[in-house]
C-alpha cells in the first residue's frame, strides 16, 4: 500500500512538473507590440519583470553630458555600443539608453556626445529589465553589460533615482547620434518547452513506475508464498491420510 502511495505522489510531482515546463514556456503577451509612455509602463525604482522585456515605450528627456558609456561583445550590431544617460522630463529619473552602435570606439563615444547638447529628445524603443554587473564580460577595460548598479558609480550627473531597466532606442535616435541602428526585434511569440522542468517530470514519471513494480513485486511474493503454503499444506494432509 505505501508502494502505491509513494507512486500516486510521484505522478502527481511530475505532472506538477510538467505544467510548469509548459508555464514557463508561454509566450510574451501581445501588449508589448503597443507603444507606450514609460511612465505608463513602470516608475522609477520599480523592478521590471519579464514580463515588461521588449516592450515598445517612448521617453522625452535630456541627455547628460559626460555620461556617455561604450560597451562591447554585445549582440545587435557593431563592435561598440553606445549607451547614454537619459533624465526623464517627467519624473527626473535617471535612465539608460542604448543609442546605437559603431565598429570605432571614437566613433560610438563621439555619437554618445552628439546628442549631449542639452536640447530634450524624446526617445522611442524597447524597454528591457536592467543587466547585472555579474554579467559583464570584462576585457582590458571593457564592460558588456547594461548595468544601472555600476552607472550609478560612473555617472556624473545622478540624483540617486533612476529606472532599474533600459531601453534600446530605434533608428531615429541612432540616426541622430550618426550611429548604427540595434537590430532589436520583437520578443518571440513561439510557446516553448522548459526543458529541465520536463526532464524532472519524465524522473517522476519513472520513480512512480519503480514504485508500482515494487507493489507489483511484493503482491506476487505473497501470492506465491500462500500457494506454497498451500500447496505444503494439502502435500501434509495427503501424507497424514496415507500413514492411517
Amino acid at each position: 500500500m505505501l508502494a502505491l502511495v509513494l507512486a500516486a505522489v510521484f505522478a502527481g510531482l511530475g505532472k506538477w512538473q510538467l505544467e510548469r515546463s509548459i508555464a514557463n514556456g508561454k509566450p510574451l503577451p501581445e501588449t508589448t507590440e503597443t507603444r507606450k509612455t514609460l511612465d505608463a509602463v513602470t516608475k522609477p525604482m520599480q523592478p521590471a519583470t519579464e514580463t515588461l522585456a521588449g516592450q515598445k515605450v517612448t521617453v522625452t528627456g535630456t541627455f547628460v553630458a559626460g555620461d556617455t558609456t561604450v560597451l562591447t561583445g554585445r549582440s545587435g550590431g557593431g563592435t561598440y555600443q553606445t549607451v547614454g544617460h537619459l533624465v526623464d522630463a517627467g519624473s527626473g529619473a535617471s535612465l539608460p539608453v542604448v543609442i546605437g552602435w559603431s565598429d570605432r570606439r571614437s566613433d560610438a563615444v563621439a555619437g554618445g556626445n552628439r546628442l549631449t547638447d542639452g536640447a530634450r529628445m524624446t526617445v522611442e524603443g524597447r524597454y528591457y529589465p536592467a543587466e547585472s554587473p555579474d554579467q559583464d564580460t570584462y576585457d582590458k577595460g571593457e564592460y558588456s553589460a547594461v548595468a544601472p548598479a555600476r552607472f550609478v558609480n560612473t555617472w556624473k550627473s545622478f540624483d540617486d533615482r533612476m529606472y532599474l531597466g533600459y531601453v534600446v532606442a530605434d533608428g531615429a535616435t541612432a540616426k541622430a547620434a550618426d550611429l548604427g541602428t540595434i537590430a532589436d526585434r520583437a520578443p518571440t511569440r513561439e510557446v516553448q518547452f522548459d526543458w529541465l522542468n520536463l526532464f524532472y517530470a519524465i524522473e517522476w514519471v519513472v520513480f512512480a513506475g519503480f514504485a508500482v513494480f515494487l507493489w507489483y513485486r511484493f503482491v506476487k511474493d505473497a501470492w506465491e508464498r500462500e500457494q506454497e503454503d498451500e500447496r505444503d499444506a494439502a502435500l501434509a494432509a495427503e501424507a497424514a491420510a496415507l500413514r492411517r
